[in-house]
């Protein structure tokens, strides 16, 4: 990459005296791109459209919620210590994307849980709009001039003149190099997702390739990142964040690969139930693959209309006073109680 400077503007305008921002932008793509993706797996799933909506809360509360948080403990808990009012000013920066993963993962909990959707399920259809999150994002820090990679030699590199007082550092354009690896991950995913058979995919799988690939590959551009916390050890927060979240990857495709339950966004077994064991023609006939628990229908009109002639049918002839007396609301007389009847006299008296 030739080297050049990177010295855009992070405000693109002012609406009213508020700034509007390139990184602010770029995260309601973010929701917005990410909402598609999540009804399109939904949907192809055998779930409701409106679903996906009702995630965007969950989403926006855990990412914003997961993201802040995790900066503080992660990397800033001596400034929260210092000034604990400084923890609500998100918008002064500050959002780290291993608290928004840990964010997402209990919204998406709550959210299924809710539902009575399988988390497993709920975390393999969101894989999609993580990928696009994760690049997004880091384009927004790029266009911020944050989250900035070492000092390289000065014929390749990127000049942050927002970042350095020095304006002749060249630095590695890690934010660049991070968006293209979420670039990567969706792509990889689709035809991951293609190569399983779709909805024939086994449950887990998703999100355990999610983690297996993206995490490793963070762990790898740790090395050119300037350090956040660790200054001058071998390896940063970030990787050590990595870590665990590859380990996931790599047991959640073994466990995913191994039971190989069907995907299909349907509701959890009922608790009283036995366990699903594969090939239970019950049970796979009762929560078939894409397919949810539906309420009954109470009958549709032709078979109203069926069951009605065939009682007329089966009726037998009346004359034409007890017709009169049935269309005027009356019980025929020799339907009609004795006035001195019992409840269990009701019946119907012989002619």
């Amino acid at each position: 990459m030739p080297k050049f400077t990177w010295n855009i503007d992070p405000i693109i305008t002012h609406i009213g005296g508020f700034p509007l921002r390139w990184y602010s932008l770029l995260f309601v793509g973010v929701f917005l791109g990410g909402y598609a993706l999540l009804n399109w797996q939904i949907r192809r799933g055998g779930g409701d459209e409106e679903e996906a909506g009702d995630f965007i809360v969950y989403g926006v509360l855990g990412v914003l919620v997961g993201a802040r948080l995790g900066h503080v403990l992660f990397y800033d808990l001596d400034k929260a210590l210092a000034d604990p009012m400084w923890i609500f000013k998100i918008w002064t920066g500050g959002l780290a994307s291993h608290g928004a993963v840990i964010g997402l993962a209990i919204a998406m909990y709550v959210f299924c849980k809710r539902r009575r959707i399988p988390f497993l399920e709920g975390a393999d259809r969101f894989t999609f709009s993580g990928a696009l999150g994760a690049t997004l994002v880091r384009i927004g820090n790029f266009f911020n001039s944050e989250i900035v990679g070492k000092k390289t030699d000065q014929s390749w590199g990127v000049q942050f003149p927002r970042y350095d007082e020095d304006p002749i550092s060249y630095r590695y354009p890690t934010q660049l190099f991070e968006a293209a690896i979420g670039i990567f991950v969706l792509v990889a995913l689709l035809v991951f997702d293609r190569a399983l058979g779709k909805e024939k995919r086994p449950r887990g799988a998703m999100i355990s390739f999610w983690f297996a690939v993206y995490f490793p590959l963070r762990f790898i551009i740790e090395f050119f990142k300037e350090p956040q916390v660790f200054q001058g050890a071998k390896l940063d927060m970030g990787q050590y964040l990595s870590i665990p979240g590859a380990l996931l990857g790599v047991i959640g495709l073994y466990w995913s690969f191994k039971r190989r339950i069907p995907a299909g966004w349907y509701e959890e077994y009922d608790p009283n139930r036995e366990p699903r064991k594969a090939g239970d023609p019950d049970v796979d006939a009762q929560f078939a693959p894409g397919k949810r628990k539906k309420k009954k229908k109470k009958g549709s009109k032709k078979a109203k209309k069926k069951v009605a002639a065939a009682s007329t049918e089966a009726a037998p002839s009346t004359s034409s006073k007890d017709t009169e007396s049935s269309a005027s609301g009356d019980a025929p007389e020799s339907e009609k109680p004795a006035p001195d009847a019992t409840p269990g006299d009701l019946e119907p008296q012989p002619k």
